[in-house]
């Protein structure tokens, strides 16, 4: 196995040349390392995973505005949800229920 070594560029024509443009974003070689290396889920395989139809995620995403997770379309047919993305989106949906004066 060999070991991939990475330069690091020397000048600012370097870092924008090192650099991806994603839908008018650029995108830093860091952000693309990781987003290849997540973990990945088909609409299908999300949609067993939070138990709602796959109908339910297609209808989220087509709302306007969008609803449900980020994703990323890859193709017209492909849609993608990164794991991180989801874990972030289902903690911010997460409700933690005050306690009364009893405690409970």
């Amino acid at each position: 196995m060999s070991d991939i070594v990475k330069a690091e560029p020397k000048n600012e024509e370097e870092v924008e040349a090192s650099s991806v443009t994603f839908r008018g974003c650029a995108v830093s070689p860091d952000s693309q390392a990781s987003l290849l290396t997540d973990s990945w889920y088909s609409t299908n395989e999300l949609a067993a995973r939070l138990r709602v139809d796959a109908s339910s995620l297609r209808r989220w995403r087509t709302a306007q505005p969008p609803q449900g997770p980020p994703f990323v379309t890859v193709s017209e047919r492909v849609v993608m949800y990164n794991a991180s993305d989801v874990e972030e989106w289902l903690h911010g949906r997460r409700t933690v229920p005050a306690k009364g004066l009893n405690g409970r």
